[in-house]
């Protein structure tokens, strides 16, 4: 039990349990959700699924809160069926904010449901295709990347297809092979263009589409998670690039990167870069990766370009 919780004194529900809105209106306190909602006392996990904000966020906590509205005979799908794995990134972006709807799926030619709480429907799937996660069943780790990659939009796929590959049991080259048992079935182009670009080390929505815009761009094979290393300490590290060319490219999302002091900092580690490691770095944000102006993947094909005319005298100035 938690020794302390942000509910109101008296509370009737169980504090350190998720509960559904009609638990709420049985206990009587439906109507003061909003308000609790508003101070960040409750927080919504799913849609008509709350929790107190002090129960620290879990699989087994997921798992919880996806049994009180999951109907018999069902398994969970998709970017809910990652992020009960424990891959936020299968999620949009916001969509943790926002509260995504649970897909419940039901075995082929076993009826779609008829749930407004959820997306729903038929899916043909073999009996490796499900697991148990904290007793829900759902896609496995690699059909749920298998799902993600074919039936989302191209950006929201890569990064979901990179996250569920981070959290591990994901192979690149099983992602790959399993391509073909689909064929024939929705979005399996695109599955097929986006499986092998598929890499773990992306740490983010932001740099798993700045990486497809890399790949776009026709650009030599990335690293990830580069690593900078002084006096056998690693002191940050840069989200891709080549490390023989000293080119790399970050990206600077809204939620990391936007404050007085975040930019400051980006920019002395940038410049310590510049001079220490001879980097030439590509420095991207939401703007030039996302919309109908972003021009991503040309900076980075034209600071390629800039790299490799500038690598001897680069390299020349590296101090170690």
């Amino acid at each position: 039990m938690l020794t302390e919780h942000l509910l109101p004194t008296g509370w009737p529900l169980p504090p350190d349990e998720p509960f559904t809105l009609r638990d709420a209106r049985a206990a009587g306190v439906h109507r003061k959700l909003p308000a609790l909602l508003a101070s960040r006392a409750v927080r919504r996990p799913l849609r008509a699924v709350y929790v107190s904000s002090a129960v620290p966020d879990s699989v087994g906590l997921r798992a919880a809160c996806v049994s009180l509205v999951m109907p018999p005979g069902c398994f969970v799908t998709d970017r809910c069926a990652g992020w009960l794995h424990g891959a936020d990134m299968t999620l949009a972006p916001n969509e943790d904010v926002l509260v995504p709807r649970v897909t419940f799926f039901r075995p082929s030619d076993e009826g779609r449901l008829r749930n407004g709480l959820c997306i729903s429907g038929e899916r043909l799937v073999r009996a490796d295709d499900l697991v148990e996660v904290n007793g829900i069943l759902a896609t496995s780790r690699l059909r749920t990347a298998l799902d993600l990659g074919r039936l989302q939009k191209p950006d929201v796929a890569l990064a979901g297809m990179d996250s569920m590959a981070r959290l591990g049991g994901v192979e690149i080259a099983e992602l790959v092979a399993a391509v073909d048992r689909l064929k024939g079935q929705r979005g399996v182009v695109q599955l097929r263009e986006l499986a092998p670009i598929v890499d773990g080390g992306s740490e983010s929505f932001g740099e798993s589409a700045m990486r497809r815009r890399w790949h776009g761009a026709g650009l030599p094979w990335p690293s990830t998670q580069i690593p900078i290393v002084v006096d056998g300490v690693e002191i940050f590290r840069l989200d891709l690039g080549l490390e023989d060319l000293m080119y790399a490219a970050e990206y600077d999302g809204r939620r990391c990167h936007t404050a007085d002091a975040d930019r400051e900092h980006d920019g002395r580690r940038r410049a310590w870069l510049a001079t220490n490691r001879a980097y030439a770095i590509e420095k991207l944000d939401h703007r030039n990766v996302f919309g109908v102006d972003q021009d991503a993947q040309e900076r980075l094909a034209d600071g390629y370009a800039r790299a490799r005319e500038t690598f001897a005298s680069r390299r020349r100035r590296i101090i170690y």
